[in-house]
């Protein structure tokens, strides 16, 4: 099998400087820190009482990123939504991540893109949720459409929404054990049915 970076024409060259770029790269993502003073939505946040549910704020490539706590998630993306100078009416993406490996805690994140249409700006928020509760309150109220990803998270990586109106899996059957995105999900699958094997089969099957 061809290499992928072969079939783009990159040498090795150009890999040693990709993967020093990268790295430099990650090296940045602390140079710039958000605070109430250059952060609209941090700004919002702290003058609805919030600032205290904040546990990072961080800035890479002029993307904002706020990581808060979990408990007042429906009050932070509420003030957000509803702040004028914020006006987040539009949830872009909501999706969770396992950090099982990095050497973090808590174990999960709920991730929620946020985009406003009046000043054309995005940010993302991530919503620490520890592995012993893996549970997180719905935003389903704040927008509607937070109800189906909710479910595919719940469905994927067996984080609870509470007070979701129809919290059940959405990909998955309803029979399913364990939920397939845990990084310690058990790989394994499921023998691809091809006319050789299906007949054999069939020509065993009773009556």
């Amino acid at each position: 099998m061809v290499d992928t970076d072969v079939r783009l024409g990159l040498s090795g060259s150009d890999l040693a400087i990709r993967d020093r770029t990268f790295k430099n790269d990650l090296a940045r993502v602390d140079e710039s820190s958000l605070t109430p003073d250059n952060c609209a939505e941090f700004k919002a946040l702290a003058e609805a009482g919030l600032a205290g549910e904040v546990v990072l704020g961080k800035r890479f490539r002029d993307q904002d990123f706020l990581t808060v706590r979990k408990d007042r998630i429906v009050d932070i993306l509420t003030t957000l939504r509803d702040d004028a100078d914020c006006d987040y009416r539009l949830v872009s993406d909501i999706f969770g991540v396992d950090l099982l490996g990095f050497d973090r805690e808590p174990r999960f994140e709920v991730i929620y893109s946020l985009y406003s249409l009046s000043t054309n700006r995005r940010i993302v928020i991530k919503a620490q949720v520890d592995e012993d509760e893996a549970a997180i309150d719905t935003v389903s109220d704040v927008w509607p459409a937070a109800n189906w990803p909710e479910r595919e998270i719940f469905d994927l990586f067996g984080i609870h929404f509470k007070g979701h109106p129809d919290l059940r899996r959405i990909l998955m059957p309803d029979d399913w054990v364990g939920h397939p995105l845990r990084k310690d999900y058990p790989l394994g699958g499921e023998e691809v049915e091809f006319s050789h094997n299906v007949r054999g089969r069939e020509e065993n099957l009773p009556g």
